[in-house]
């Protein structure tokens, strides 16, 4: 196989992958994703026990276990642009030789789950409620620079998605990948199930009104009101189709677990979303510490 030029695979000095300063020892093959580096310690405070701890820029990622499950705990930011190089990156540690550059003969596939904070686009779904993504519908053209094969139901519900909410190619050209079965079946108790839509931004992309106008105004509302047979669109953030889609092509089992901070629908938003975030994180490592 080739070898993959210094320029295109970054180490840094200890041998390390450049953004997230990991080697590939330093890994766990269950990996939880939260966008905050604050909650990187919210989280690794319920292991056992922590063997690595590493920080560079927003990236910082804790290692440890939950009795004899081996974690690894790391901040990606916010945006599918972070997660373009964190879902790489992880991967690179487990499927690249970091001394040849080269693609490993055997490829490691890695449980790679968000913990993260959503709004829901239902009034049934209400605030300090969770969602586990069965989908994630992107409308941040982070897999458009891939290539994202999709099925013929998956090519249907896009266009009927693209006719409903009146989007252009000059916002946007949406693109959806599921979540691994294999790990949604864990989470079904206390979850709502539904389509998470990624946006790339807080403001304009999500619908919110500041200062600035936007160009398609009535967008929550057709987000809320789309369905595609038993499909409906359940919440939105920043995250799910980036980790969905490039887990997808790089051969991952990946999901997505929303604690509703605010319902877009009832204009509400929680009164303890700290308190919120700790109930998702403590409900999430029960099930995740005893997964095969």
């Amino acid at each position: 196989m080739q070898r993959i030029a210094e320029s295109e695979l970054i180490i840094n000095d200890r041998g390390a992958i450049y953004h997230l300063n990991l080697l590939p020892e330093e890994l766990a093959t269950t990996v939880i994703t939260v966008g905050d580096p604050d909650r990187v310690e919210l989280v690794s405070r319920h292991f056992d026990s922590i063997e690595v701890k590493r920080q560079h820029r927003e990236f910082v990622s804790h290692t440890g276990r939950i009795g004899n499950k081996r974690l690894t705990v790391i901040s990606t930011g916010i945006g599918p642009d972070n997660i373009d190089i964190v879902l790489n990156e992880l991967d690179a540690l487990v499927n690249i030789d970091m001394t040849t550059r080269i693609i490993k003969e055997t490829l490691t596939p890695l449980n790679i789950i968000r913990i993260g904070t959503s709004g829901s686009l239902q009034a049934s779904i209400p605030v300090d409620s969770f969602v586990a993504s069965t989908h994630g519908l992107g409308l941040d053209n982070l897999l458009n620079f891939y290539r994202l094969e999709h099925t013929e139901e998956e090519n249907q519900l896009l266009q009927s998605f693209i006719t409903h909410t009146q989007l252009t190619t000059q916002i946007t050209f949406p693109y959806i990948s599921r979540a691994s079965a294999s790990l949604l079946k864990h989470f079904v108790t206390n979850f709502h199930h539904g389509i998470t839509v990624t946006c790339p931004g807080f403001y304009g992309p999500q619908g919110r009104l500041l200062r600035l106008g936007v160009k398609n105004p009535d967008l929550i509302n057709r987000l809320t009101s789309f369905s595609f047979g038993q499909h409906q669109i359940t919440n939105f953030e920043m995250e799910t189709s980036s980790i969905f889609g490039l887990g997808r092509l790089l051969g991952h089992n990946c999901m997505s677990l929303n604690a509703i901070v605010a319902n877009r629908i009832q204009k509400q938003f929680s009164k303890d979303s700290g308190a919120l975030v700790d109930r998702l994180i403590k409900h999430s490592l029960e099930i995740i510490s005893t997964l095969p």
